[in-house]
Formats: C-alpha cells, sequence, structure tokens
C-alpha cells in the first residue's frame, strides 16, 4: 500500500459549512483542517457547482470523500462515478434528512458511511446494508488550551446553549405537522425543560458574540454546563467537557448515550427527565466541593483525548484503508 494515500474531497463550492464563516466551524475545523493536517493521506479539495464530472479522478486518486450524503452542500448531480473503481466514503447527513438522503446511496456509488452516531442510531434511519462506522471528532485541540481556571467560573448558574423547542401551544401543534419527530420540541426535551429553571442561564444559539471558533470562551465562563438530546448524543457532549466544565449529561435508554465512553460521577454527571432537577441542586447547594472540579477536569482530559479532530481523522484513515 502506498505510504500516503490521495484523497478528492467533493463538496459544493457554496457549502457554508465549509466556509469557515458558519456560526458553527465544527466541519470546517475537521474537514478543511485536521484532514490537511494528517500525514498518511493528501487531500485534494473539489469544491463544484451543479455538476460534477468525476472521470477527472480516475487513475489519480485512492479514494472519494463526500462532505455528506444529502443534497445540502453537495453538487446536485456527480456524473461518471460510477464508472470509477475508487472507494466512496461520505458522512450521513444529518438525521432528519436521512429520509431523503437515501437516493443518493446508489447515485453516488457511496461505500461506506461515517458519524459520531452510534451504528445502532444510523441504522434505525437506514438500511442494515449500508455501511457504517462510528468515529468521533469535532474538538478542535487548539481552541481548548489555556482554560479559564475552574474556581473563577460562575458557579451560581448552569449554562444551556443551542436550539430549544417553541412552548407555544399553536406552534407545537405546526411543527408537530410540519416534522413530528425532528422538531426541536421533539427531539430537544429535556434542554427546552431546563431553560424553565431560575438557575439555567440560557444562550441562543447564534445571537451573541461566541460563534464561529469562539464558543468555548462562552463555555469557559461556567462552571457547569447541560449537554442534552433526545434521540442521541450531539457534539455539546464532548465540546463541554472539553472547555473545563462540569457536564450534566442526558444518558437514557433512548438516545443510547452510554455509546460515547462518559463516565457517571466520574468524567460527567449523568441526567433524565426523571432527575435533572435533583442533580442541578445536588450541584448548587454545595458548590465549593471539589469533587465537582475533580469531576470536570476528568472530563476535560478525556474528550481532549478521544474527541479530537485529529484522533478522528485517523479512524477515518484506517477506514479507507480497509476498503483497498
Amino acid at each position: 500500500m502506498k505510504k500516503v494515500l490521495d484523497v478528492a474531497f467533493i463538496f459544493h463550492k457554496d457549502n457554508y459549512f465549509l466556509s469557515g464563516k458558519h456560526f458553527d466551524n465544527c466541519y470546517y475545523n475537521f474537514f478543511m483542517k485536521a484532514l490537511q493536517r494528517n500525514s498518511e493521506i493528501s487531500v485534494k479539495n473539489f469544491p463544484t457547482g451543479n455538476i460534477f464530472d468525476a472521470e477527472i479522478l480516475k487513475e489519480r486518486f485512492d479514494a472519494i470523500l463526500l462532505f455528506g450524503n444529502a443534497d445540502f452542500g453537495m453538487p446536485k448531480e456527480i456524473k461518471n462515478i460510477e464508472k470509477l473503481e475508487i472507494p466512496v466514503i461520505s458522512r450521513s447527513a444529518d438525521p432528519r434528512d436521512a429520509k431523503k438522503s437515501k437516493k443518493n446511496h446508489s447515485r453516488w456509488k457511496i461505500d461506506y458511511y461515517f458519524h459520531f452516531h452510534s451504528e445502532r442510531f444510523f441504522h434505525e434511519l437506514y438500511p442494515k446494508k449500508f455501511k457504517y462506522k462510528t468515529i468521533f471528532y469535532g474538538v478542535e485541540p487548539l481552541l481548548f488550551q489555556n482554560l479559564h481556571p475552574f474556581s473563577d467560573r460562575i458557579k451560581n448558574k448552569i449554562l444551556n446553549s443551542g436550539n430549544v423547542g417553541n412552548l407555544h401551544f399553536f406552534s407545537r401543534i405546526i411543527n408537530d405537522i410540519r416534522d413530528p419527530k425532528w422538531n426541536n420540541y421533539r427531539c430537544k426535551v429535556l434542554r427546552t425543560k431546563c431553560n424553565n429553571l431560575s438557575y439555567v442561564d440560557y444562550t441562543l444559539t447564534q445571537n451573541h458574540e461566541y460563534i464561529n471558533d469562539k464558543y468555548p470562551l462562552l463555555l469557559q465562563k461556567y462552571r457547569a454546563a447541560i449537554a442534552a438530546d433526545t434521540y442521541s448524543p450531539v457534539i455539546k457532549y464532548w465540546e463541554i467537557p472539553a472547555a473545563g466544565c462540569l457536564t450534566f449529561m442526558e444518558i437514557s435508554e433512548k438516545n443510547n448515550g452510554n455509546y460515547i465512553g462518559f463516565k457517571d460521577n466520574e468524567t460527567a454527571i449523568f441526567i433524565n427527565e426523571k432527575n435533572y432537577q435533583e442533580k442541578f441542586l445536588e450541584y448548587l447547594s454545595d458548590k465549593e466541593n471539589k469533587k465537582w472540579e475533580t469531576i470536570a477536569k476528568a472530563g476535560n482530559e478525556f474528550a481532549l483525548k478521544k474527541f479530537n479532530n485529529d484522533t478522528g481523522v485517523k479512524s477515518l484513515v484506517e477506514l479507507i484503508k480497509t476498503l483497498l
């Protein structure tokens, strides 16, 4: 096998997730930075228009990497890809887009999928014959250095950030009709409930200064923060501990959260819809207990090691090698 593998990365030129200017730079840092840092692969970017002729890749590349299998962020058509004997690997789309994305499996000759979701969750959305590997990524190491000391952070409030559901009755009905499973009220149930608590500080997804690569700066203002998602853990689950926060982490049978590897009362505090207030008050009533900082520190070390982008790229490279 070649010492350095040549990889073609295909995405639409107007894909704002890869612009470095989106409010969330997670995909930018992984695909545009970390991929380039790995010494075992040489990645050439192909920012395309609506139509891309893959025949130009013939005999030049060892693997093809797609930004995703959804229509979003990708060309509308990839011509002649079926003629190539080159493995095609794709990030699986946002779960809410899975149903529409299945059509691209054969159109783009996808051999393997990857994302940070569990294999169980992926195959709840896609056919069992679709091959999939869980690859953790999302923590850009340089953004989580020289963290603000735990002792100097806000201690009387718990941070809650990101999208939440609309609690207005008629809005809930309308959203349930439009998208009964994936509207924010249904897939962010506990995160939404937390906003009713007086000791929870809520920060919207975009309406603040902590966008792009500045989200870790917001997290470092607080000793404790909430990571909650109804169906599956998301990147917040490792961004928050990576920033040195005591992380109140929703782990349940429904979201199968144990697969990410955090340990209750060791690297995070596990919560669910029945005990979250009890867990919050346990912390707030004994804020100076050294065990909170110990858990936060252990969570930070675990997140930086397991979920950093360079580790994710290494895992992706190993997947590519198995397909050659």
